[in-house]
């Protein structure tokens, strides 16, 4: 079972935080006793004494201690430690569960079940290795985001606690005012933004972070209708039909660690959801430390993490889109495959009434309109469009699917037992669907030739063994390695790799 991570060293928390080092960002909350409030290792505010000075994992411990997020460093904006929520721990894939959203639906008994404890012994082993049971982990991401929603939008109070998943407004002022000892509304003085127009919000990262290779990655994917990607921004439409949201995704102004988000959405309950899924999309929680840590040293790997700092794993949208995308791209080209990914959508994409932005009009087709159509008439083969017929339907059917506490071996096993859907795929699917950190297509043309150069290509198996040494971040390297082959050689015609997905 895999061990979940610890505090930093003392002294290395007390140096990180003396000399605000961006770094350890998110990776650990400094409480100051005297005062009662936690802050962000970052935080510009005096230092305080060191006798004074508690250390606590994430905000939840902090706060389940008894103390309040500074108003000057916010620690809403710090960036989350994914390193919690890897491996197979219970914890682990508990913790998984709460990001997605798991306990605004569902009961502590009912997350229990699903990773295979007793409520009882999951509480206590949250309070053991978290520090805060698992509703005040819940909770206090709720509080954190409300929090940050109430100081940069001009969004009502009651669209506020909608949005950060209280259905009650009276609980919502009840549980802020007691997390944060003051009203929602007294840190709603002066509001930055215009009502009506859109959210403007910031999400940070741990630096260093390569946004622009993010951008160049999934702007030879974009997909015409549903997707724009330029050279400093991320933009697309989203669902439902009835009432469409949009979003632009951006470097933040002024060199501060985070992007700019530029978000309608005209649901307030899908906003937490819209910003979880952009975190995973682009990476954000990442420590890219202790990933040039594992690779410095690797012949093949280290002189591109020096090349490249901070190059992050770019995810998808929605996981049924990038399964389709997956099989799409399957020994043909990215551009031919991007070729095909635009008539789908064309054909079976649902139409907006209004395009929310310029050229962006349609959404990705859903499972249900894809699972009978017949995709030979936008010259897929036979073989592919079974493939995704058959992918469809299994979704509707709950044989496959993106539940956030399966381990990687589980999705393989699951997915790999559909029809046209191999090992390659599977790994590919959860790599980008999932932001699988250890996700690896080992039988990959192009990585099998760049793990090494200047020799014939690895085969599978000895690449896969190769590979043993990047553990947990195999996927990190599969990013490196196609990068490196982008710049170094032309796209063959065709090829068995990451392709257009």
């Amino acid at each position: 079972m895999d061990e979940l991570p610890t505090l930093p060293a003392p002294h290395v928390c007390e140096q990180a935080r003396l000399s605000r080092d961006a770094r350890f960002d998110g990776l650990f909350f400094t409480a100051v006793a005297s005062t009662g409030i936690y802050c962000r290792p970052v935080c510009p505010a005096p230092a305080p004494k060191r006798e004074n000075v508690r250390y606590y994992a994430n905000a939840a411990a902090a706060e389940a201690a008894g103390f309040r997020p500074c108003l000057r460093c916010r620690p809403e904006l710090a960036p989350g430690n994914e390193q919690w929520q890897r491996g197979d721990h219970v914890v682990a894939r508990a913790l998984k569960l709460i990001e997605a959203g798991a306990l605004a639906e569902q009961s502590l008994d009912e997350l229990a079940l699903r990773v295979g404890v007793g409520a009882r012994q999951l509480r206590r082993l949250f309070v053991e290795r978290v520090g805060a049971p698992p509703v005040s982990v819940h909770t206090t991401r709720r509080l954190l985001f409300a929090k940050q929603l109430l100081t940069e939008t001009a969004l009502p109070v009651t669209e506020v606690a909608l949005a950060s998943g209280f259905r009650s407004l009276r609980r919502f002022n009840a549980a802020f005012a007691q997390a944060n000892r003051i009203a929602p509304r007294e840190l709603r003085r002066q509001p930055r933004a215009a009502a009506g127009a859109a959210l403007v919000l910031r999400l940070g990262y741990r630096p260093p972070y390569d946004f622009a290779g993010v951008l160049a990655f999934l702007r030879t994917r974009a997909l015409p209708g549903a997707e724009q990607v330029d050279e400093g921004s991320y933009a697309r439409v989203f669902g439902p039909a009835h009432a469409p949201g949009w979003l632009r995704l951006s470097a933040w102004p002024g060199g501060e660690h985070a992007l700019q988000l530029q978000l309608h959405c005209p649901q307030p309950t899908r906003l937490l959801g819209v910003v979880t899924t952009l975190r995973r999309m682009f990476d954000l929680d990442a420590n890219p430390q202790a990933i040039a840590d594992t690779f410095r040293h690797d012949a093949v790997l280290g002189p591109r993490i020096a090349r490249h700092p901070g190059l992050r794993l770019p995810g998808g949208w929605d996981g049924f889109e990038i399964a389709v995308r997956a099989v799409l791209g399957q020994q043909i080209s990215v551009a031919a495959a991007r070729t095909l990914a635009t008539r789908l959508v064309q054909r079976w994409g649902e139409a907006l009434p209004a395009a929310p932005l310029p050229g962006l009009q349609r959404l990705f087709p859903t499972p249900a309109a894809l699972a009978q159509a017949d995709l030979r008439e936008i010259g897929l083969t036979a073989a592919r469009a079974a493939t995704i017929n058959a992918m469809a339907q299994a979704l509707l059917d709950g044989r496959v699917d993106f539940r956030a506490e399966q381990s990687l071996e589980t999705f393989v096993t699951r997915w790999v037992a559909l029809p046209g859907i191999g090992e390659w795929t599977a790994h590919y699917i959860a790599m980008r669907a999932l932001g699988d950190p250890d996700a690896f297509p080992a039988a990959d043309l192009i990585l099998r030739r760049e793990a090494a150069p200047g020799a014939p290509p690895l085969g599978t198996k000895a690449l896969a063994a190769r590979a043993d040494a990047w553990r947990p971040w195999r996927a990190y390297a599969v990013i490196h390695l196609w990068r490196g082959a982008s710049e170094t050689l032309p796209p063959p015609r065709k090829r068995k790799t990451e392709a257009s997905a």
